[in-house]
């Protein structure tokens, strides 16, 4: 009998990721998983309490493996906040790129209600806080009640933003998802000139590249 493997977490999300696009659809039950990869079911266990659970993990892993390679550039930490989320999407949706079969899984079959998707959860909890972290300017409302509310409304419009960037990614076919870095660019800096109270032409230009978008997939 084979000696069972010491596991870590990184080692089920590439196994568990593995099994899921070689045949389009989830392990049938942990213990079949543990031995077809050779480790003891109760590692599992120590790890994830579910398939769920871990399904849940892999967005926020891409997240994270995103926040790693931006707080090691120096040039990052000399952003101000609306190019530091710039940088965020960019290279947040480089991991999303490199793992596009698998998210294409996840994601298609309810990618026009993303927003109720369990799946995503932890990935919400991680990017809110990231929001939040990042001191972006919003107009003081001299109240406290009224800025918890301000900055949670913050937080939920920041997350629908970045779920509206991956239902367009999703259904992007440019080459290099060319199409898609536009997106980014012009959604992110509509926003905060929204915020600003600024000026509305890069408004007015992303309604217009939103439009013309949407008229040529129709």
């Amino acid at each position: 009998m084979a000696k069972k493997k010491s596991i870590k977490k990184s080692d089920l999300i590439d196994w568990y990721m593995d099994y899921v696009l070689m045949h389009s659809q989830n392990p049938k039950s942990v213990y079949a998983f543990a031995k077809d990869n050779n480790f003891d079911e109760q590692k599992f266990y120590d790890f994830y309490g579910s398939f769920e659970a871990l399904e849940q993990d892999i967005f926020n892993v891409f997240f994270e493996n995103s926040l790693s390679v931006l707080e090691k550039n120096e040039d990052y930490q000399t952003f101000d906040a609306r190019n530091k989320l710039l940088s965020f999407y960019y290279t947040f949706f480089e991991n999303l790129t490199a793992n596009r079969s698998y998210v294409v899984h996840a994601l298609q079959g309810q990618k026009n209600n993303m927003q109720s998707l369990k799946v995503l959860s932890e990935l919400k909890k991680s990017f809110s806080n990231y929001i939040e972290q990042l001191g972006i300017k919003t107009i003081d409302l001299k109240q406290e009640q009224l800025d918890k509310i301000q900055n949670r409304g913050l937080k939920e419009s920041a997350w629908f933003q970045l779920l509206v960037t991956m239902k367009f990614w999703l259904d992007d076919t440019s080459p290099a998802f060319e199409k898609t870095d536009i997106f980014i660019e012009k959604s992110v800096r509509a926003s905060f000139d929204l915020i600003d109270v600024s000026p509305l032409k890069s408004i007015v230009d992303f309604g217009k590249f939103l439009f013309k978008e949407k008229m040529q997939m129709n």
